[in-house]
């Protein structure tokens, strides 16, 4: 799949840092995806703000318009079909997506959330792994479905918990490494060399294990 031919949309909710990573990566000289829209469900979004200064369309529709997920969802659907994507990117978007979403992009939307999943679904990732007293922690990318933050594993970067840790400080080098794995997800996808199959993700004809491709730092 060519860059040309993989056309990506994203959808935040707030700052976008991971956002403003897949926008970088897609001006790079060598990239092989293009950001054909950001879509907030905030119009206050400071993402929002970083795909206008890079010429991408900003779009904002508010859940709070509609009376049901399912309505919301929808709309959704209806404006991110209207761009035409290869891939859908969840990029801190903080909503709970419906069944019928998720199965209308099965194997073409991707999520980023800041654990080594299966460990530490849901919020608060980073106190539960001090809370638990893991030697390490980190951030997965893994294909969407209906179970939440349940799909099957592409990419994990793992780091080590440092003594005197909190929150923050193991939150901000979480971070950086996500800045890291996930432009290299979707430009796995656009190069036609990831896909989902059944449960797991496979990359480059082969099975991926049920963590992912690993990155350590």
């Amino acid at each position: 799949m060519s860059r040309e031919q993989c056309n990506v949309v994203v959808l935040i909710s707030g700052s976008g840092t991971n956002l403003q990573a897949l926008i970088d990566g897609a001006a790079a000289a060598d990239a092989d995806f293009t950001l054909r829209a950001v879509i907030s469900n905030k119009a206050d979004a400071y993402g929002l703000t970083r795909a206008r200064d890079a010429g991408i369309e900003a779009i904002a529709i508010s859940h709070r318009d509609f009376d049901s997920r399912e309505s919301f969802d929808r709309a959704l659907i209806a404006e991110i079909d209207r761009q035409q994507p290869d891939l859908v990117v969840l990029a801190g978007f903080m909503r709970i997506l419906t069944p019928e979403f998720v199965r209308h992009y099965s194997g073409r939307l991707l999520n980023i959330h800041p654990s080594l999943l299966p460990k530490y679904q849901g919020l608060h990732t980073h106190q539960r792994a001090l809370d638990a007293g893991d030697a390490e922690h980190g951030a997965t990318v893994h294909f969407v479905t209906e179970e939440l933050d349940g799909g099957p594993a592409i990419v994990q970067a793992r780091v080590p918990v440092q003594p005197g840790d909190s929150a923050d400080t193991l939150a901000a080098r979480v971070q950086v490494q996500e800045h890291f794995i996930y432009p290299m997800a979707v430009s796995w996808f656009a190069r036609g060399r990831l896909r989902m199959l059944g449960d797991r993700a496979e990359l480059d004809g082969e099975l991926l294990p049920r963590s992912g491709y690993t990155v350590s730092c």
